[in-house]
């Protein structure tokens, strides 16, 4: 029997200052084990749970400057939002301290927009889902977001067919195209959903051991109570 076909996800992560670090450096990690250059350094990581794909991905930013997170180290982007022509396959949109939809950067939402209609996953973090509802990919969609935010961002996006969901660690549109999650840790938690997603079982469980991580499910949530959302 001829074996699978071997696919690369190329994923941009989009980075901004003020951005939570967490948000992406988690997922990140996760999904990055099976980055070409770590399956060439390291051929037998992940033993008999390989899978057929890569995700490799790209930082991108408003400009080739040191990005300056809400905490943590600067980091140096790959590319700027303008010069990123290439389709991606993967998106992803961390959250942060200045991810209010109003007052992102214009660069980012017109890549958003110019990449968003052909590219296969949206993965927004915490408020990354705040920044994607001034889009128009989330329109007529279920999303979850930071559930101390929660209400400040249903609120904002009142006049928008979006139906955010109170209680969810994430959420994925029925089509999984776009992937939600609840703040920050949570971040992980979705990422480890969509790797089993596209690899299957047995390879999302190899890398979350890896990890030594412990998995919460899509509806294991008890900041939505927390904060009054339920």
């Amino acid at each position: 029997m001829a074996s699978a076909p071997f696919t690369v996800y190329r994923m941009a992560v989009c980075l901004y200052n003020g951005v939570t670090s967490l948000d992406y450096q988690g997922p990140v990690e996760l999904l990055a084990l099976r980055s070409t250059p770590i399956r060439k350094m390291f051929p037998d990581l992940l033993g008999a749970n390989e899978t057929n794909c890569a995700i490799d991905a790209t930082y991108l930013a408003n400009t080739l400057d040191p990005i300056v997170p809400l905490a943590g180290p600067k980091v140096l982007p790959d590319q700027t939002y303008d010069d990123a022509k290439e389709q991606f396959d993967i998106i992803f949109i961390p959250g942060g301290a200045c991810s209010v939809r109003k007052g992102t950067e214009h660069s980012l939402m017109n890549f958003l927009k110019r990449q968003g209609p052909h590219v296969k996953y949206i993965l927004a973090v915490c408020t990354g889902s705040w920044i994607l509802s001034s889009t128009g990919l989330l329109d007529g969609k279920r999303a979850t977001s930071n559930k101390a935010m929660f209400k400040a961002i249903q609120e904002d996006t009142k006049d928008l067919p979006i139906t955010w969901i109170a209680k969810a660690r994430w959420v994925a549109t029925e089509d999984k195209k776009i992937w939600s999650s609840s703040g920050i840790t949570a971040g992980t938690d979705l990422a480890y959903a969509f790797l089993e997603h596209i690899t299957g079982k047995g390879p999302a469980e190899a890398s979350a051991g890896l990890l030594e991580m412990m998995v919460k499910g899509e509806g294991d949530d008890p900041f939505a109570a927390k904060y009054g959302l339920v």
